[in-house]
Protein backbone atom coordinates (compact mmCIF):
# COMPACT_ATOMS: atom_id res chain seq x y z
CA UNK A 1 0.00 0.00 0.00
CA UNK A 2 1.18 3.53 -0.77
CA UNK A 3 0.13 6.89 0.70
CA UNK A 4 -1.69 7.54 -2.59
CA UNK A 5 -3.96 4.55 -1.85
CA UNK A 6 -5.07 6.33 1.34
CA UNK A 7 -6.54 9.12 -0.85
CA UNK A 8 -4.26 11.80 0.52
CA UNK A 9 -4.03 15.00 -1.51
CA UNK A 10 -0.97 15.80 -3.64
CA UNK A 11 0.63 18.46 -1.35
CA UNK A 12 0.57 16.02 1.58
CA UNK A 13 1.83 13.09 -0.52
CA UNK A 14 4.66 15.35 -1.71
CA UNK A 15 5.63 16.28 1.87
CA UNK A 16 5.52 12.64 2.98
CA UNK A 17 7.73 11.60 0.05
CA UNK A 18 10.16 14.44 0.85
CA UNK A 19 10.40 13.04 4.41
CA UNK A 20 11.58 9.74 2.95
CA UNK A 21 8.50 7.64 3.76
CA UNK A 22 7.40 5.22 1.05
CA UNK A 23 4.75 3.02 2.64
CA UNK A 24 2.28 3.83 5.42
CA UNK A 25 2.70 1.88 8.65
CA UNK A 26 -0.07 -0.41 9.94
CA UNK A 27 -1.45 2.22 12.31
CA UNK A 28 -1.54 4.75 9.43
CA UNK A 29 -3.22 2.30 7.05
CA UNK A 30 -5.97 1.63 9.58
CA UNK A 31 -6.45 5.10 11.10
CA UNK A 32 -6.21 7.56 8.20
CA UNK A 33 -9.31 6.40 6.24
CA UNK A 34 -11.49 6.44 9.39
CA UNK A 35 -10.24 9.89 10.49
CA UNK A 36 -10.86 11.28 6.98
CA UNK A 37 -14.42 9.94 7.25
CA UNK A 38 -14.82 12.08 10.37
CA UNK A 39 -15.18 9.20 12.84
CA UNK A 40 -14.07 9.28 16.48
CA UNK A 41 -11.23 6.83 16.93
CA UNK A 42 -9.46 5.00 19.81
CA UNK A 43 -6.04 3.76 18.77
CA UNK A 44 -3.90 1.44 20.85
CA UNK A 45 -0.33 1.63 19.49
CA UNK A 46 3.20 1.70 20.87
CA UNK A 47 5.55 4.66 20.41
CA UNK A 48 7.52 4.33 17.18
CA UNK A 49 4.67 2.89 15.11
CA UNK A 50 4.11 6.12 13.17
CA UNK A 51 1.03 7.23 15.05
CA UNK A 52 1.77 10.98 14.90
CA UNK A 53 1.44 10.86 11.10
CA UNK A 54 -1.68 8.69 11.56
CA UNK A 55 -3.52 11.73 12.95
CA UNK A 56 -1.41 14.60 11.51
CA UNK A 57 -1.93 13.69 7.82
CA UNK A 58 -5.75 13.42 7.90
CA UNK A 59 -6.04 16.55 10.07
CA UNK A 60 -3.98 18.55 7.56
CA UNK A 61 -6.06 17.19 4.71
CA UNK A 62 -9.33 18.14 6.41
CA UNK A 63 -8.07 21.67 7.11
CA UNK A 64 -6.51 22.12 3.66
CA UNK A 65 -9.65 23.42 1.92
CA UNK A 66 -10.10 26.15 4.56
CA UNK A 67 -6.45 27.06 4.87
CA UNK A 68 -6.50 30.67 3.68
CA UNK A 69 -7.03 32.87 6.72
CA UNK A 70 -10.08 35.15 6.92
CA UNK A 71 -9.41 38.86 7.45
CA UNK A 72 -9.53 38.56 11.22
CA UNK A 73 -6.77 35.95 11.27
CA UNK A 74 -6.70 32.17 11.58
CA UNK A 75 -8.73 30.28 14.17
CA UNK A 76 -7.44 27.20 16.02
CA UNK A 77 -9.31 24.30 14.40
CA UNK A 78 -7.25 21.31 15.54
CA UNK A 79 -6.02 20.80 19.11
CA UNK A 80 -3.55 18.11 20.14
CA UNK A 81 -2.94 17.54 23.85
CA UNK A 82 0.31 15.86 24.84
CA UNK A 83 1.54 14.97 28.34
CA UNK A 84 5.18 16.15 28.02
CA UNK A 85 6.91 19.07 26.34
CA UNK A 86 9.30 16.73 24.46
CA UNK A 87 6.40 14.87 22.88
CA UNK A 88 4.56 18.11 22.13
CA UNK A 89 7.63 19.57 20.38
CA UNK A 90 8.03 16.36 18.35
CA UNK A 91 4.36 16.37 17.28
CA UNK A 92 4.50 20.01 16.15
CA UNK A 93 7.71 19.31 14.24
CA UNK A 94 5.86 16.57 12.35
CA UNK A 95 2.94 18.87 11.58
CA UNK A 96 5.38 21.46 10.22
CA UNK A 97 7.07 18.84 8.01
CA UNK A 98 3.82 17.47 6.56
CA UNK A 99 2.33 20.96 6.02
CA UNK A 100 5.35 22.12 4.01
CA UNK A 101 3.41 22.47 0.73
CA UNK A 102 0.32 24.06 2.31
CA UNK A 103 -0.41 27.41 4.00
CA UNK A 104 -1.45 25.72 7.23
CA UNK A 105 0.32 26.87 10.39
CA UNK A 106 0.90 25.20 13.74
CA UNK A 107 2.23 26.20 17.15
CA UNK A 108 3.39 24.31 20.22
CA UNK A 109 2.81 25.70 23.73
CA UNK A 110 4.22 24.17 26.93
CA UNK A 111 5.18 25.18 30.45
CA UNK A 112 8.67 25.82 31.75
CA UNK A 113 9.52 28.28 28.98
CA UNK A 114 8.82 31.96 28.25
CA UNK A 115 5.13 32.56 27.60
CA UNK A 116 5.59 35.82 25.60
CA UNK A 117 6.76 34.33 22.23
CA UNK A 118 3.89 31.84 22.40
CA UNK A 119 1.40 34.68 22.99
CA UNK A 120 2.82 36.65 20.01
CA UNK A 121 2.20 33.73 17.62
CA UNK A 122 -1.26 33.07 19.08
CA UNK A 123 -2.26 36.70 18.42
CA UNK A 124 -1.44 36.26 14.73
CA UNK A 125 -3.58 33.11 14.60
CA UNK A 126 -2.76 29.44 13.89
CA UNK A 127 -4.66 26.47 12.42
CA UNK A 128 -3.23 23.74 14.65
CA UNK A 129 -2.25 23.96 18.30
CA UNK A 130 -0.17 21.33 20.10
CA UNK A 131 -0.10 21.85 23.86
CA UNK A 132 0.60 20.43 27.28
CA UNK A 133 -2.50 20.65 29.52
CA UNK A 134 -1.19 23.12 32.17
CA UNK A 135 0.12 25.80 29.76
CA UNK A 136 -3.01 25.51 27.59
CA UNK A 137 -5.36 26.20 30.52
CA UNK A 138 -3.09 29.03 31.65
CA UNK A 139 -3.22 30.74 28.24
CA UNK A 140 -6.98 30.14 27.99
CA UNK A 141 -7.54 31.77 31.40
CA UNK A 142 -5.61 34.82 30.16
CA UNK A 143 -7.84 34.93 27.04
CA UNK A 144 -5.07 34.25 24.54
CA UNK A 145 -6.58 30.97 23.37
CA UNK A 146 -10.06 30.54 21.92
CA UNK A 147 -11.24 26.94 21.56
CA UNK A 148 -14.66 27.75 20.07
CA UNK A 149 -13.68 26.69 16.55
CA UNK A 150 -12.06 23.31 17.32
CA UNK A 151 -13.04 20.67 14.75
CA UNK A 152 -10.60 17.90 15.76
CA UNK A 153 -9.46 17.19 19.32
CA UNK A 154 -6.58 14.72 19.80
CA UNK A 155 -5.42 13.12 23.03
CA UNK A 156 -1.98 11.63 22.50
CA UNK A 157 -0.31 9.17 24.94
CA UNK A 158 -3.50 9.06 27.03
CA UNK A 159 -2.13 6.43 29.43
CA UNK A 160 0.88 8.64 30.20
CA UNK A 161 -1.53 11.55 30.72
CA UNK A 162 -3.34 9.39 33.27
CA UNK A 163 -0.08 8.40 35.01
CA UNK A 164 0.96 12.07 35.26
CA UNK A 165 -2.37 13.10 36.81
CA UNK A 166 -3.64 15.19 33.87
CA UNK A 167 -7.02 13.53 33.37
CA UNK A 168 -9.05 16.26 35.15
CA UNK A 169 -7.29 18.95 33.09
CA UNK A 170 -8.05 17.00 29.91
CA UNK A 171 -11.76 16.82 30.81
CA UNK A 172 -11.75 20.58 31.50
CA UNK A 173 -10.11 21.30 28.12
CA UNK A 174 -12.59 19.06 26.30
CA UNK A 175 -15.49 20.98 27.86
CA UNK A 176 -14.03 24.26 26.53
CA UNK A 177 -14.24 22.91 22.96
CA UNK A 178 -17.46 22.75 20.90
CA UNK A 179 -19.71 19.74 21.43
CA UNK A 180 -19.70 18.92 17.72
CA UNK A 181 -16.14 17.84 17.03
CA UNK A 182 -14.12 14.79 16.11
CA UNK A 183 -12.18 13.26 19.01
CA UNK A 184 -9.16 10.97 18.56
CA UNK A 185 -7.56 9.10 21.46
CA UNK A 186 -4.13 7.49 21.12
CA UNK A 187 -2.64 5.35 23.86
CA UNK A 188 0.03 2.65 24.18
CA UNK A 189 -2.28 0.70 26.48
CA UNK A 190 -5.99 1.01 27.30
CA UNK A 191 -6.36 0.53 31.08
CA UNK A 192 -9.80 0.77 32.72
CA UNK A 193 -9.46 4.50 33.53
CA UNK A 194 -8.67 5.30 29.87
CA UNK A 195 -11.65 3.18 28.82
CA UNK A 196 -13.82 5.27 31.17
CA UNK A 197 -12.39 8.51 29.78
CA UNK A 198 -13.01 7.35 26.21
CA UNK A 199 -16.64 6.58 27.05
CA UNK A 200 -17.19 10.13 28.29
CA UNK A 201 -15.31 11.95 25.50
CA UNK A 202 -15.88 9.95 22.31
CA UNK A 203 -19.04 9.30 20.34
CA UNK A 204 -19.45 5.78 18.95
CA UNK A 205 -15.69 5.39 18.35
CA UNK A 206 -13.97 2.97 15.98
CA UNK A 207 -11.25 0.91 17.68
CA UNK A 208 -7.86 0.22 16.17
CA UNK A 209 -5.41 -2.06 17.96
CA UNK A 210 -1.89 -2.29 16.58
CA UNK A 211 -0.07 -3.52 19.65
CA UNK A 212 1.99 -6.62 18.81
CA UNK A 213 0.16 -9.86 19.51
CA UNK A 214 1.42 -11.71 22.55
CA UNK A 215 2.40 -14.68 20.39
CA UNK A 216 5.28 -12.73 18.82
CA UNK A 217 8.50 -13.13 20.76
CA UNK A 218 9.49 -9.80 22.29
CA UNK A 219 13.19 -10.59 22.25
CA UNK A 220 13.38 -11.13 18.49
CA UNK A 221 14.63 -8.39 16.16
CA UNK A 222 12.79 -8.89 12.89
CA UNK A 223 14.11 -7.64 9.54
CA UNK A 224 12.83 -8.03 6.00
CA UNK A 225 14.80 -8.01 2.75
CA UNK A 226 13.00 -7.60 -0.58
CA UNK A 227 15.03 -9.47 -3.19
CA UNK A 228 14.48 -10.92 -6.70
CA UNK A 229 13.87 -14.67 -6.47
CA UNK A 230 16.95 -15.49 -8.57
CA UNK A 231 19.18 -13.49 -6.17
CA UNK A 232 18.04 -15.09 -2.91
CA UNK A 233 21.02 -17.43 -2.71
CA UNK A 234 23.49 -14.54 -3.33
CA UNK A 235 21.78 -12.43 -0.66
CA UNK A 236 21.81 -15.38 1.74
CA UNK A 237 25.58 -15.79 1.23
CA UNK A 238 26.06 -12.01 1.63
CA UNK A 239 24.18 -12.05 4.97
CA UNK A 240 26.08 -15.10 6.19
CA UNK A 241 29.41 -13.38 5.46
CA UNK A 242 28.62 -9.84 6.62
CA UNK A 243 25.60 -9.67 8.93
CA UNK A 244 24.64 -12.90 10.66
CA UNK A 245 26.72 -13.80 13.71
CA UNK A 246 26.38 -17.01 15.67
CA UNK A 247 24.34 -20.05 14.74
CA UNK A 248 21.41 -19.90 12.30
CA UNK A 249 18.40 -22.07 11.54
CA UNK A 250 17.34 -21.58 7.89
CA UNK A 251 13.82 -22.45 6.77
CA UNK A 252 12.99 -23.55 3.25
CA UNK A 253 9.65 -24.57 1.87
CA UNK A 254 10.67 -27.79 0.08
CA UNK A 255 13.06 -30.71 0.59
CA UNK A 256 14.59 -30.03 -2.80
CA UNK A 257 15.17 -26.40 -1.75
CA UNK A 258 16.89 -27.59 1.45
CA UNK A 259 19.26 -29.87 -0.49
CA UNK A 260 20.07 -27.18 -3.06
CA UNK A 261 20.92 -24.55 -0.45
CA UNK A 262 22.98 -27.00 1.59
CA UNK A 263 25.03 -27.83 -1.50
CA UNK A 264 25.67 -24.14 -2.26
CA UNK A 265 26.68 -23.30 1.30
CA UNK A 266 29.05 -26.29 1.50
CA UNK A 267 30.66 -25.21 -1.79
CA UNK A 268 31.20 -21.77 -0.25
CA UNK A 269 33.03 -23.18 2.76
CA UNK A 270 30.28 -23.08 5.42
CA UNK A 271 29.79 -25.83 8.00
CA UNK A 272 26.19 -26.82 7.39
CA UNK A 273 23.75 -29.66 7.95
CA UNK A 274 20.14 -30.22 6.95
CA UNK A 275 17.02 -32.07 8.01
CA UNK A 276 13.88 -32.88 6.03
CA UNK A 277 11.27 -35.62 5.73
CA UNK A 278 13.23 -37.72 3.24
CA UNK A 279 16.13 -38.28 5.64
CA UNK A 280 16.09 -41.21 8.10
CA UNK A 281 15.34 -40.30 11.71
CA UNK A 282 18.84 -41.28 12.89
CA UNK A 283 20.44 -38.94 10.32
CA UNK A 284 18.14 -36.11 11.34
CA UNK A 285 18.94 -36.63 15.01
CA UNK A 286 22.70 -36.62 14.34
CA UNK A 287 22.40 -33.37 12.34
CA UNK A 288 20.37 -31.79 15.12
CA UNK A 289 22.81 -32.86 17.85
CA UNK A 290 25.76 -31.46 15.89
CA UNK A 291 23.92 -28.15 15.54
CA UNK A 292 22.86 -28.02 19.21
CA UNK A 293 26.40 -28.75 20.38
CA UNK A 294 27.98 -26.12 18.13
CA UNK A 295 29.88 -28.47 15.77
CA UNK A 296 27.82 -27.06 12.90
CA UNK A 297 26.76 -23.39 12.77
CA UNK A 298 24.04 -23.67 10.11
CA UNK A 299 21.05 -25.98 10.00
CA UNK A 300 18.62 -25.92 7.05
CA UNK A 301 15.17 -27.40 7.57
CA UNK A 302 11.63 -27.64 6.25
CA UNK A 303 8.83 -26.71 8.65
CA UNK A 304 7.76 -30.33 9.10
CA UNK A 305 11.26 -31.47 10.03
CA UNK A 306 11.75 -28.50 12.34
CA UNK A 307 8.74 -29.37 14.54
CA UNK A 308 9.84 -30.11 18.05
CA UNK A 309 13.29 -28.59 17.62
CA UNK A 310 14.01 -26.84 20.88
CA UNK A 311 17.27 -24.91 21.01
CA UNK A 312 17.61 -22.51 23.93
CA UNK A 313 20.54 -20.59 22.55
CA UNK A 314 19.61 -20.12 18.92
CA UNK A 315 21.00 -16.76 17.72
CA UNK A 316 19.27 -16.41 14.36
CA UNK A 317 16.41 -17.64 12.20
CA UNK A 318 16.50 -17.03 8.44
CA UNK A 319 13.31 -17.39 6.41
CA UNK A 320 14.78 -18.19 3.00
CA UNK A 321 11.23 -18.78 1.72
CA UNK A 322 8.38 -16.80 3.29
CA UNK A 323 5.67 -19.03 4.78
CA UNK A 324 2.15 -18.63 3.40
CA UNK A 325 0.59 -19.08 6.85
CA UNK A 326 1.22 -16.35 9.49
CA UNK A 327 1.22 -18.88 12.36
CA UNK A 328 4.13 -20.67 10.70
CA UNK A 329 6.10 -17.41 10.66
CA UNK A 330 5.40 -16.85 14.37
CA UNK A 331 6.37 -20.45 15.12
CA UNK A 332 9.63 -20.13 13.14
CA UNK A 333 10.86 -16.87 14.65
CA UNK A 334 9.82 -18.03 18.12
CA UNK A 335 12.71 -20.53 17.98
CA UNK A 336 15.11 -17.69 18.76
CA UNK A 337 15.04 -15.08 21.54
CA UNK A 338 14.30 -17.64 24.25
CA UNK A 339 15.23 -17.84 27.92
CA UNK A 340 16.13 -14.15 28.20
CA UNK A 341 18.36 -14.16 25.10
CA UNK A 342 17.89 -11.75 22.20
CA UNK A 343 17.52 -13.29 18.76
CA UNK A 344 17.32 -12.12 15.15
CA UNK A 345 14.86 -13.15 12.45
CA UNK A 346 15.82 -12.38 8.86
CA UNK A 347 13.29 -12.85 6.06
CA UNK A 348 13.95 -12.86 2.31
CA UNK A 349 10.90 -11.88 0.28
CA UNK A 350 10.57 -12.05 -3.50
CA UNK A 351 7.82 -10.35 -5.55
CA UNK A 352 5.54 -13.40 -5.44
CA UNK A 353 5.72 -13.55 -1.62
CA UNK A 354 4.65 -9.95 -0.89
CA UNK A 355 1.10 -11.06 -0.07
CA UNK A 356 2.46 -13.47 2.54
CA UNK A 357 4.23 -10.55 4.24
CA UNK A 358 1.03 -8.50 4.24
CA UNK A 359 -0.89 -11.36 5.90
CA UNK A 360 1.87 -11.93 8.46
CA UNK A 361 2.03 -8.23 9.42
CA UNK A 362 -1.75 -8.05 9.82
CA UNK A 363 -1.78 -11.19 11.95
CA UNK A 364 1.04 -10.14 14.29
CA UNK A 365 0.16 -6.41 14.33
CA UNK A 366 3.76 -5.50 13.61
CA UNK A 367 5.27 -3.79 10.61
CA UNK A 368 8.48 -5.74 9.96
CA UNK A 369 11.35 -3.26 9.40
CA UNK A 370 12.67 -3.39 5.83
CA UNK A 371 16.41 -3.29 5.07
CA UNK A 372 16.95 -1.59 1.70
CA UNK A 373 20.73 -1.20 1.91
CA UNK A 374 21.87 -4.51 0.40
CA UNK A 375 23.40 -5.59 -2.94
CA UNK A 376 20.31 -7.26 -4.46
CA UNK A 377 17.32 -4.91 -4.00
CA UNK A 378 13.98 -5.80 -5.55
CA UNK A 379 12.44 -3.23 -7.88
CA UNK A 380 9.29 -2.10 -5.96
CA UNK A 381 7.31 -2.38 -9.21
CA UNK A 382 8.53 -5.93 -9.91
CA UNK A 383 5.74 -8.33 -10.76
CA UNK A 384 5.82 -11.99 -9.65
CA UNK A 385 7.38 -14.29 -12.23
CA UNK A 386 4.74 -16.62 -13.63
CA UNK A 387 6.10 -19.86 -15.02
CA UNK A 388 3.78 -21.09 -17.75
CA UNK A 389 3.63 -24.83 -18.09
CA UNK A 390 4.82 -26.04 -21.41
CA UNK A 391 2.01 -27.81 -23.22
CA UNK A 392 2.45 -30.83 -25.45
CA UNK A 393 3.90 -30.07 -28.87
CA UNK A 394 1.10 -32.17 -30.32
CA UNK A 395 -2.13 -30.32 -30.84
CA UNK A 396 -5.03 -32.09 -29.22
CA UNK A 397 -7.83 -33.45 -31.34
CA UNK A 398 -5.86 -33.31 -34.58
CA UNK A 399 -5.16 -36.29 -36.76
CA UNK A 400 -1.56 -37.05 -37.52
CA UNK A 401 -0.18 -36.44 -40.95
CA UNK A 402 -0.01 -40.20 -41.50
CA UNK A 403 -3.69 -40.76 -40.85
CA UNK A 404 -4.56 -37.83 -43.07
CA UNK A 405 -2.84 -39.58 -45.99
CA UNK A 406 -4.68 -42.81 -45.04
CA UNK A 407 -1.46 -44.73 -45.17
CA UNK A 408 -1.79 -48.38 -44.47
CA UNK A 409 0.08 -49.41 -41.38
CA UNK A 410 2.04 -52.59 -41.12
CA UNK A 411 0.03 -53.84 -38.13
Amino acid sequence: MSFKDLHLIKPIQKAVAASGYVEPTLVQQRSIPLILEGKDVIVSAQTGTGKTAAFALPILQKLYDKQDAPKKGKKIRALIISPTRELAIQIQKNFKTYAEFTNLTSLVVFGGSSIEPQIDVLKKGVDILVATPGRLLDLHKQDYINLDFIETFVLDEADLMLAMGFIDDVKKIERLCPQEKQTLLFSATIPFKIEELANTLLKDPERIDVTPTKSVAKNVNQTLYYVPKQNKIELCLHLMRNTIEGNVLIFRRTRNGVDKLEETLLKNGFSVNSIHGDKPQSERQTALNKFKNGYVKILIATDVAARGIDINELDNVLNFDMPGIPETYVHRIGRTGRAGHTGNAYSLCSADEKNYVKKIEQAINVQIPVVTDHPYPLDPKAEPVVHKRQGSKYKKGRKSEASKKKKKRWY
